[in-house]
């Protein structure tokens, strides 16, 4: 994305996919006459927005940098953006007016001791922490027994650290791990874009998503679909090799360790007195059993 014609080609594809997805009938516009498009026509989101249609189709050219925010709000409510599109779409224009440089590789943050033991206080629900990129840096024993499959995944790096995105799509196993596993590639790589869109000059990010685009027609196929997503929450099905199905409610909360990049503090838990909190129950045993004390990390440097 440091390349100009890149960025403007993520603006145009972005806004373009947006505009393509709301019909007339839903924008309160006459749908009368043949329609070459499916969606909006630019110049009725120009209407909708405020702005003129020359105007407009240059913003969807790419051309952003300028643009004010008052502005961009107006496109955003004309193309019915959610707070997390909306969110993407102002990062691009922010990394637009910034001045271009060469991709960089950020130092990876250690995580404090007092997050550890937090994490470690909570020994019936799986917490771990990620970053941006959906590097696991972090985790208790509860989650590193529920996610055994990933860890043990020969798509994990060097030190043992795993990547989510990298076991979702590159690993064959990730298809029976995730009982909706197309539901899980889809937020995987609405993730990611959204951390494009924050760090538009993370060298390994864009590594990562050049390996994806390379080897996964899955991912190729979700990333050309130009989802968002930042904040997510819900219900996840897995099937563990140990206990079996899963439904597990997580949530996953910001967690301020680096001014430099995002992170975010994952928690799985079970409805109590559900099959499934007794199967957590048991894989909770497990964990207890076979893991170790966790060693002391250095401070955010």
């Amino acid at each position: 994305m440091d390349d100009p014609h890149d960025h403007r080609a993520e603006i145009r594809d972005f806004l373009g996919s947006r505009r393509a997805r709301i019909t007339p009938r839903q924008a309160g516009l006459p749908t009368s006459g043949r329609r070459r498009v499916p969606g909006l026509r630019r110049e009725e989101v120009a209407v909708l927005a405020g702005v003129s249609t020359e105007w407009y189709t240059r913003l969807e050219k790419g051309h952003i940098g300028g643009v004010s925010e008052e502005v961009l709000a107006a496109v955003a409510d004309a193309l019915r953006l959610d707070e997390d599109e909306r969110t993407y779409l102002f990062d691009l224009a922010r990394a637009a007016r910034t001045d271009r440089r060469s991709p960089s590789r950020r130092r990876d943050v250690e995580v404090p001791p007092r997050i550890q033991w937090l994490l470690d206080s909570m020994t019936m629900s799986s917490a771990f922490v990620r970053n941006g990129r959906q590097d696991f840096i972090a985790h208790n024993a509860l989650a590193r027994a529920l996610y055994q499959p990933m860890y043990d995944s020969p798509t994990t790096d060097e030190r043992g650290r795993p990547n989510l995105a990298r076991y979702i799509f590159l690993d064959p196993t990730a298809r029976d791990f995730f009982v909706d596993w197309d539901a899980a590639t889809a937020v995987t790589a609405a993730l990611l874009r959204a951390e494009a869109g924050r760090e538009p000059h993370d060298r390994a990010l864009r590594e990562l998503i050049g390996e994806l685009s390379t080897l996964s027609p899955e991912f190729r196929s979700q990333w050309a679909a130009h989802d968002v997503r930042i904040r997510h929450a819900g219900v996840k099905r897995l099937r563990h090799p140990d206990v079996g199905e899963l439904e597990l409610t997580y949530q996953s909360l910001d967690l301020p360790l680096s001014s430099q990049a995002v992170h975010d503090l994952t928690l799985y838990t079970a409805e109590p007195g559900s099959t499934s909190e007794d199967r957590l129950k048991i894989l909770t045993s497990l964990a207890a059993t076979s893991s170790r004390p966790a060693e002391p990390t250095d401070r955010v440097g």
